[in-house]
């Protein structure tokens, strides 16, 4: 989209906010009703534009993106009306007599910039919140997946008008000139180093904003993890979408005297979940542009492989593969992976954990496998993350009543469910003073100091 059009629709949501601060929520939910039935008539279209994109297989469409979009519009549609009622709060004795409420508002004008990695479903779910809430999107969705942002843009186009909801096709130039105007707030999901460009880039306006980034999660494995059922639900977890998931394990961090059956086990599973010729298996993604590809081959080529490695450029493909703990300070003990390698350290007594932990940004998830309750305690307390599972992967993400988001580095704020809504409103709070009562202390001429000192010393 050209700057003036680009301008010309940011203009029209914000003329169109002014006049609808405060929609109801009958049209709301009748909106919410209309996108639902809007994505469910177009179903094969989006598994097809996932498939055509990077070879997603329909079950994980189905489970990773349209089984939480169908749950978070469920979940709107069913609570928006009491989550947007006043709060009554109880009044301040200073201010008798009042009454006192806290009003959830939009912001206004959003801008939501969505990744490619899950780029249905991260796309749609923001949307869902900010639209819910009474704010105005445009949606920017990634270039990496044009086939799936052109279903975005059908969809969208015949559920709203654009000026209350619209997407914006583009590259980086487009993100530049959307970042130049001044927004009411912006939700970004992306890479770290590109979240900090955004939050750069909206400082000079002071934006409100949330940050949904990743980093290098880490995955413990103690002496006291069922190892069988460990490896498969890691397996599952890095491997989904061939690794390309911002809360997927990024490094393993095992035990030494379980790392030789892990490995075995490893190879057993991987097998059982793809088979003997993964390349050939329609169970696995493909990584999503030859960029990125060259960019997990060159970890592949300067590290050592202890399992997998097998590639193919033509198709996109790496094998799910096994990294022999890489030095710190190297490329993929530095950027987040996010693709099918997994980097596998050893360790003696579970402190040592902490001095590779410790010299990494704060991760957006950790995972610990092992049984034992003190084991558990002392990685969830002594250890700062966005959030975590123990004896499994990412399945917290499924809980649309916990916060989903990352801390430090691996994001700000935090959405799904009603910390969506949360996120995309804030509070106003009004005081309702009553006028049969007018206690003259508070007015000039201020001969009450004495009084007034009495009555400070009861708070000092």
């Amino acid at each position: 989209m050209r700057e003036a059009e680009l301008i010309n629709l940011y203009q029209s949501q914000k003329n169109y906010f002014k006049t609808n601060q405060n929609p109801d929520s009958k049209s709301i939910i009748s909106q919410l009703k209309c996108l639902k039935a809007e994505i469910k008539a177009n179903e094969q279209l989006i598994i097809e534009a996932i498939h055509a994109d990077f070879k997603k297989p329909e079950f994980e469409v189905l489970t990773t993106e349209l089984f939480v979009v169908y749950k978070e519009l469920n979940l709107f549609i069913k609570n928006i009306n009491s989550w947007r009622k006043p709060k009554r709060i109880s009044s301040d004795w200073l201010n008798f007599p009042s009454t006192d409420k806290v009003y959830h508002v939009p912001w206004g004008n959003c801008l939501i910039i969505a990744p490619w990695n899950y780029p249905f479903q991260l796309a749609i779910t923001p949307l869902i919140g900010a639209i819910a809430c009474g704010n105005t999107v445009i949606l920017k969705p990634s270039e990496y997946a044009p086939n799936t942002a052109r279903v975005l843009e059908t969809i969208i186009s015949n559920v709203f008008d654009t000026k209350q909801a619209a997407v914006v096709q583009g590259a980086v130039e487009t993100a530049q000139n959307l970042l130049n105007l001044k927004w009411d707030y912006v939700f970004f999901t992306g890479s770290v180093p590109v979240g900090k460009i955004v939050s750069q880039a909206i400082a000079k306006h002071m934006t409100p904003h949330t940050l949904e980034l990743g980093g290098k999660n880490p995955c413990i494995i103690t002496k006291h993890a069922n190892l069988s059922i460990a490896t498969k639900r890691i397996i599952w977890g890095k491997f989904i979408n061939a690794g390309q998931t911002c809360i997927a394990p990024d490094y393993i961090l095992i035990d030494q005297t379980l790392k030789t059956e892990f490995i075995k086990e490893f190879k057993k599973q991987i097998e059982a979940f793809y088979g003997e010729n993964i390349q050939k298996s329609t169970d696995y993604s493909r990584i999503i542009s030859d960029k990125h590809f060259d960019r997990l081959k060159n970890f592949i080529d300067t590290e050592q492989v202890i399992y997998g490695g097998q590639n193919n450029r033509s198709h996109r493909f790496i094998a799910p593969s096994l990294i022999e703990a890489p030095k710190l300070d190297s490329d993929i003990m530095q950027e987040e992976i996010f693709g099918p390698l997994l980097p596998i350290f050893t360790f003696q007594d579970l402190n040592e954990v902490e001095t590779i932990i410790y010299k990494i940004d704060k991760p957006l998830a950790l995972y610990a496998f092992t049984t034992n309750k003190a084991e558990q305690n002392y990685l969830i307390k002594n250890f700062d993350f966005g959030g975590g599972v123990i004896n499994d992967c990412i399945v917290h993400f499924v809980n649309d009543k916990l916060p989903f988001g990352g801390v430090g580095a691996s994001g700000l704020g935090n959405y799904h469910g009603k910390h969506s809504f949360k996120t995309f409103t804030r509070q106003k709070s009004i005081v309702h003073r009553k006028n049969y009562i007018d206690i003259p202390i508070k007015y000039p001429p201020y001969n009450k100091t004495k009084l007034f000192k009495k009555f400070l010393s009861w708070f000092r």
